[in-house]
């Protein structure tokens, strides 16, 4: 049984007070107008026909900054999600905003309204960052907003860009490691997609801005990844969705954009925790001494993709990096999530 599935209702540009340099949001929710209720209603009814044997089933509000629309439109959506999660039908009420769009009065309407969750679209904590993206609130607010949040009794989210103009792998790690101390429940990792008709677009048209190659949005996210999964953050999305630049109707510019970009960076940390693991058995890299050996590269059944790596590349890495071993790959299901193990085969555990 799958233990749980979100309900996505996209909510146009509505109550969002700025035009982000990264953003066409009335392009990536195909929107012009207000989601009516009637909509919103068969959304909800379409996905729960699909959705009746998965124990936790959520609606979440996404597209706009949900809490910067007016309070009589907030209203309408939520007692719809309302009177779902009050019959049962589904357990929990999840919504995306603004940092700047938080305050008490805000706060306990939601409350009011069984909100469980508040997803807060930082991108990032440096201000310079936030400034060059046009962003119209700084870091402060980001603490203010989410502390706020915390003490009303909110599951806290926090969702991260990589590659913003300014941005660096320095001040990445900083976001990461400012998000942990903030302690939220969820996290989402975005590397930057630049998208036609933005004010990023004609930036890098211009040749003021280089978007990053798809090996540094890895890489770079990778770091941020293992920072996030290391203080028990959930990570639940890395990158964006195919079906959401489908939803978009409109083109991408650049390289960052993979369809399984999380098995990327979840296969480089893969890659990198078996490479530790050679080095400490006495294995060299690109070394004819190394001992013909047969090394067994375990992981359970849910990261055993990890560990080949997406399209075999880290299958193919060890081959070329370390001739002579070989390495066969096993599933092993008493170990957890994340976890990679290399041993030579014959030695005990």
């Amino acid at each position: 049984m799958k233990k749980h599935a979100i309900i996505p209702i996209f909510i146009p540009h509505l109550g969002c007070p700025h035009s982000c340099i990264f953003c066409d949001q009335r392009t990536i929710t195909a929107h012009t107008a207000p989601v009516s209720e009637d909509e919103v209603t068969e959304t909800i009814e379409t996905w729960l026909s699909t959705l009746e044997h998965v124990e936790t089933r959520e609606i979440a509000f996404y597209g706009g900054s949900f809490t910067a629309i007016p309070m009589e439109l907030q209203n309408r959506y939520l007692r719809i999600a309302g009177r779902y999660k009050e019959s049962g039908r589904i357990h929990k009420i999840h919504l995306s905003t603004r940092p700047d769009a938080i305050d008490p009065h805000i706060l306990e309407n939601l409350r009011e309204h069984s909100v469980d969750t508040i997803e807060l679209g930082v991108q990032s904590f440096d201000d310079r960052v936030l400034a060059l993206s046009r962003r119209g609130h700084d870091s402060a607010d980001v603490y203010r907003s989410a502390r706020m949040i915390q003490e009303y009794g909110f599951e806290l989210g926090i969702q991260l860009m990589i590659g913003l103009p300014g941005d660096s792998p320095e001040a990445c790690i900083r976001s990461a490691r400012e998000t942990v101390l903030l302690r939220p429940q969820i996290a989402r990792l975005y590397p930057v997609i630049v998208i036609e008709n933005t004010g990023l677009y004609h930036l890098w048209q211009n040749g003021g801005y280089r978007p990053l190659t798809q090996q540094e949005a890895v890489m770079w996210t990778k770091e941020m990844y293992k920072i996030l999964d290391a203080a028990g953050i959930n990570i639940i999305r890395v990158g964006l969705k195919s079906s959401d630049l489908i939803r978009s109707g409109g083109s991408i510019a650049g390289t960052t954009f993979h369809p399984a970009f999380r098995q990327l960076v979840e296969g480089e940390i893969a890659k990198e925790r078996i490479e530790e693991q050679l080095a400490a058995l006495g294995f060299v890299p690109c070394s004819s001494r190394n001992p013909k050996r047969e090394v067994l590269c375990m992981a359970n059944a849910r990261g055993l993709s990890n560990l080949v790596g997406n399209g075999g590349r880290n299958r193919q890495y060890f081959l070329d990096k370390y001739p002579g071993i070989v390495l066969s790959y096993r599933v092993c299901n008493e170990l957890h999530d994340g976890e990679y193990i290399a041993r030579i085969k014959g030695d005990k555990q």
